[in-house]
């Protein structure tokens, strides 16, 4: 039997990896939580790994991660998976999404608008190996029950948000957000990213609570949650393009990166006309998101988390011989990571480049 560690120390990390752990278990091997510092989001029948030296002893042949690092003490090959999509969200930083940290010995890749950066780099660097697998959230959205629209009793709008400063739009929208909400024969869903200030989350948990007409989610962008709108409110975060895998328009205010496949403003009058306008599906924007989304997503078939565990496979098999490189030592970010989660910062601090594959 296989076993894997599914690292999640954000909340974002948990429907990424849990359609890895469904066709893990689907295989008949077996699949275990390391958390860390995160918060504790496992659901009945999950495995928790509640502190370093069971995950160590677990020896998994792979630990999984949606974040950007993960412990390098973690037994087995290091796997990324990201947490969204190269959307360019920031113009200012247009190569951030494609940091190249030192963490991981495979990258599993969504489409066309992240491979050939990825594998352009691997050939470069020579310590880490691309397989181009779809998102294994994406698994999720590819589902019967995501590809149809909802059979809601009046229009739901979800609206949502990147944490980043200077490009979130929650606080110059809130009152518009909230005339709304009062006046409009809508419903209204809000979740955010849980980087988001606490403050203004609260704002719209508060709003929340003073409409019967308005739902908020304190979570993982749950999928069955966003799944249940008819047209997203949003500014500029990949979290887009997760609502358009199911075929659904996307209003944006001041998105860094407008297209086609969006209706952007920059004006908060703008906003209701524009959701209205969405709410009517024309053929030219839908269009635009079809093409958009095969751009980033090249697998929406509900596969890519088996195709992530055959490329471990593969990596251990023959793939790791491929390598010319070993990963650099990384002394700072993996001692200050190492301290966060507690583990002795000196223990193989001299290990990093040494893989283990054993056959």
């Amino acid at each position: 039997m296989k076993r894997y560690i599914l690292f999640a120390p954000l909340t974002y990390c948990y429907p990424i990896l849990r359609p890895v752990q469904e066709e893990i278990r689907r295989r008949g091997d077996e699949a275990a939580w390391y958390i860390g510092y995160g918060p504790d989001m496992l659901q009945p029948g999950e495995k928790k790994l509640a502190t370093i030296e069971e995950a160590i002893a677990y020896d998994p042949i792979a630990s999984l991660t949606a974040a950007n690092y993960i412990p390098d003490y973690l037994p087995g090959v290091k796997v990324a998976l990201f947490h969204g999509y190269p959307i360019t969200k920031r113009p200012n930083h247009p190569g951030s999404q494609f940091a190249i940290r030192g963490w991981f010995d495979i990258y599993c890749t969504q489409g066309p608008s992240g491979t050939p950066v990825f594998e352009r780099n691997a050939a470069k660097l020579g310590f880490f190996k691309v397989y181009e697998t779809g998102w294994t959230k994406a698994d999720t959205y590819a589902a019967a029950d995501k590809q149809k629209l909802p059979s809601n009793d009046r229009p739901t709008v979800v609206y949502t948000s990147t944490f980043t400063r200077g490009i979130t739009s929650t606080g110059i929208l809130f009152d518009t957000i909230r005339k709304m909400v009062e006046s409009r024969r809508w419903n209204w869903l809000f979740t955010f990213h849980p980087k988001l200030d606490e403050e203004t989350k609260n704002r719209y948990k508060q709003l929340a609570e003073e409409n019967e007409n308005a739902e908020y989610y304190d979570g993982d962008n749950n999928p069955d949650f966003i799944a249940r709108a008819d047209v997203m409110l949003c500014d500029s975060s990949s979290i887009i393009t997760e609502f358009m895998l199911m075929n659904r328009p996307v209003v944006t205010f001041r998105n860094t990166n407008p297209g086609q496949h969006l209706i952007d403003v920059t004006s908060t009058d703008e906003i209701e006309p524009a959701l209205e306008k969405a709410l009517t599906r024309p053929e030219p924007l839908m269009k635009a998101i079809k093409q958009y989304t095969e751009y980033h997503e090249g697998h929406l078939d509900g596969k890519a988390s088996s195709r992530v565990l055959d490329a471990i496979d593969d990596f251990i098999s023959t793939g790791h011989k491929t390598l010319t490189r070993r990963k650099p030592l990384n002394l700072v970010r993996r001692i200050k990571l190492r301290r966060a989660t507690g583990y002795p910062w000196w223990k193989g601090l001299f290990l990093n480049g040494e893989l283990r594959i054993e056959n």
